[in-house]
C-alpha cells in the first residue's frame, strides 16, 4: 500500500482525470523533514568546527574519579618563542578543519559515479552510526589524536548525508531544496550556538557534547519517520536500486504537486560521457561556490584565532567562539532567505567574500581594528554571503537540471563547497605558522 499522499494511475485508470495533488500534511512532513535532516546532518560538523580552539588547546584529561579536570589557563601566548604578537596554538585550528572536512571531499568527489547503487536507508544509518561516534570520541578522547578521529567521523557523516539528501531532492518538488539549505543553516546557528552557550554556563566541552547525542537521534526519526518517501525511491533493498537505471512505468509514476516532471528517478543511468557533460555545464556555479567557500573557511579557520583582542572581557576561547556562533547566524539568515531573495549570479557573492578576506587578512597583519564588535560585524556579514551563494547555487541547479540528470547533478553540485572548505584549510597551516612567527 502507498504511503499516504502518493497515488498510482492503473492501467484502468488512463482515461480518468489525473490525481489530485498529495495531501497537505504529506507536503508539510516533506518539507519539516528535509529542514531537520539538513539541521542534524550538519551539526555534528559544525559543533567539532566550534570546539577546534579546545580540541587543540583544552585537552581535558579524566581524573581517578572519572571526571575530567579542568584544564590550566593558557598563558597569553602558546607559541614555542614566546615573542609572537599573537596568541596562538602551536597548531593552526586550520588542522580541525580538515580533518573535517577531507573525508567529506573524498566522499563527494567519489560518491557521484556509484552512489546511486546504494539504497538510502543503509546511506543514512551509516551518518546516524558515524554522528553518535564522532561526539563520544571526542568527548572522552584524551589526546589530540583520538579527537582527531572523532572529528573525521563526524566528516564522514557530513559528506555521505549531504550527498545522499541532497540527491533525494529529486524525488521531491523542488520546495524542499530550500528547506534543506535553511536546516543546515539552523545546523550552524543551533550547533556553534548550544556550544558556545552550555561552555559558557560553565559545562565542560566533554558534557556539552555528550548532551547533544540526541541530535543523530532526530535524523532517525527525521528520515524513518517523518519524511513520506515516494515509490521511486530505492529504501533497503539492494536490488530497489534498479529503479534509479530503468524507467518506471507510466502507471507507476508518482505524483506530487501535480509536477511529475520535476521528479528524478525515472530515467536509464547516465553514462560516463553524460556525466562529464553535467559537470561542465555546471561549472558556472561550481567555481564561484567553491571560490566563496575558500575566502570564508580561510577566514574563520586561518584568521579567527589571530583575531585576539586582549583587552576584551572575553578570553581567547570565547571570542573564537562567538566568531564561530555570528557566522552561523549569518549563514542561517541567509540560507533562510531564498523565498526573499534570489541571486542569480554566484559570482557577485565570490567577489563579496574575496574582498572580506582580503580585509580581514589586512586586518591581523596591521592590527588596526579597534573593537571586536566591528569583527563582530564582518563576521556576521561574511556568514550571510556564504549561506547565500550555497542556497542560490542549489536551487539553480535544481531548476535547470533536466529531471533525468537532476539526481546526479545536485550530488556533484555539493563538491564545490567541500573543494574550497578543503583548499581553505590546507593555507591556513602556512598562514598560522607565518603570522605566529611574526614578532
Amino acid at each position: 500500500m502507498e504511503p499516504d499522499g502518493w497515488q498510482r494511475l492503473s492501467d484502468s485508470e488512463d482515461e480518468e482525470p489525473p490525481a489530485p495533488p498529495p495531501a497537505c500534511a504529506t507536503c508539510w512532513r516533506n518539507l519539516a523533514g528535509f529542514w531537520l535532516l539538513g539541521l542534524c546532518n550538519n551539526f555534528a560538523y559544525v559543533v567539532m568546527l566550534s570546539a577546534a580552539h579546545d580540541i587543540l588547546s583544552h585537552q581535558g584529561a579524566p581524573d581517578i574519579n572519572g571526571t575530567t579536570q579542568t584544564p590550566p589557563v593558557t598563558p597569553p601566548s602558546r607559541n614555542s618563542s614566546n615573542t609572537s604578537r599573537y596568541d596562538c596554538n602551536p597548531i593552526s585550528t586550520g588542522a580541525v578543519l580538515l580533518a573535517d572536512i577531507l573525508p567529506t571531499l573524498l566522499i563527494k568527489f567519489s560518491a557521484p559515479f556509484y552512489i546511486h547503487r546504494v539504497p538510502y536507508g543503509p546511506r543514512v544509518a551509516l551518518c546516524i552510526l558515524c554522528a553518535w561516534g564522532s561526539f563520544l570520541l571526542v568527548a572522552f578522547s584524551t589526546t589530540v589524536g583520538m579527537s582527531i578521529m572523532g572529528v573525521v567521523l563526524a566528516s564522514v557523516s557530513s559528506g555521505l548525508g549531504e550527498i545522499s539528501f541532497l540527491a533525494l531532492t529529486a524525488f521531491y518538488p523542488s520546495e524542499v531544496v530550500s528547506c534543506w539549505a535553511s536546516g543546515t543553516g539552523g545546523a550552524g546557528l543551533l550547533g556553534a550556538l548550544s556550544y558556545l552557550g552550555l561552555t559558557q554556563a560553565g559545562l565542560s566541552p566533554r558534557h556539552t557534547l555528550l548532551l547533544m547525542l540526541s541530535l543523530p537521534l532526530a535524523m532517525l526519526l527525521s528520515y524513518y519517520v517523518l519524511l513520506v518517501p515516494p515509490p521511486a525511491v530505492p529504501q533497503w533493498r539492494w536490488g530497489d536500486s534498479a529503479v534509479l537505471h530503468d524507467p518506471l512505468p507510466a502507471a507507476r509514476q508518482p505524483l506530487m504537486a501535480g509536477a511529475p516532471a520535476k521528479q528524478g528517478g525515472g530515467a536509464a543511468e547516465l553514462t560516463l560521457q553524460a556525466k562529464g557533460r553535467i559537470v561542465k555545464g555546471l561549472l558556472k556555479y561550481l567555481l564561484p561556490l567553491a571560490l566563496v567557500y575558500f575566502a570564508e573557511y580561510f577566514i574563520n579557520q586561518g584568521l579567527f584565532e589571530l583575531l585576539y583582542f586582549r583587552d576584551s572581557a572575553l578570553t581567547h576561547a570565547q571570542q573564537y567562539r562567538w566568531y564561530q556562533m555570528l557566522y552561523q547566524a549569518g549563514v542561517f539568515v541567509s540560507r533562510s532567505s531564498l523565498r526573499c531573495v534570489r541571486i542569480r549570479h554566484i559570482w557577485v557573492l565570490a567577489l563579496l567574500q574575496c574582498l572580506n578576506m582580503v580585509f580581514l587578512l589586512a586586518a591581523v597583519y596591521f592590527m588596526f581594528l579597534p573593537s571586536i564588535y566591528l569583527v563582530f560585524a564582518l563576521v556576521l556579514y561574511e556568514g550571510l554571503l556564504g549561506g547565500a551563494g550555497y542556497v542560490n547555487t542549489f536551487h539553480s541547479i535544481s531548476l535547470e537540471s533536466p529531471p533525468e540528470e537532476r539526481e546526479f547533478a545536485m550530488g556533484v553540485g555539493c563538491v564545490a563547497d567541500t573543494l574550497g572548505i578543503s583548499l581553505a584549510g590546507a593555507a591556513a597551516f602556512p598562514a598560522h605558522d607565518y603570522f605566529c612567527r611574526l614578532p
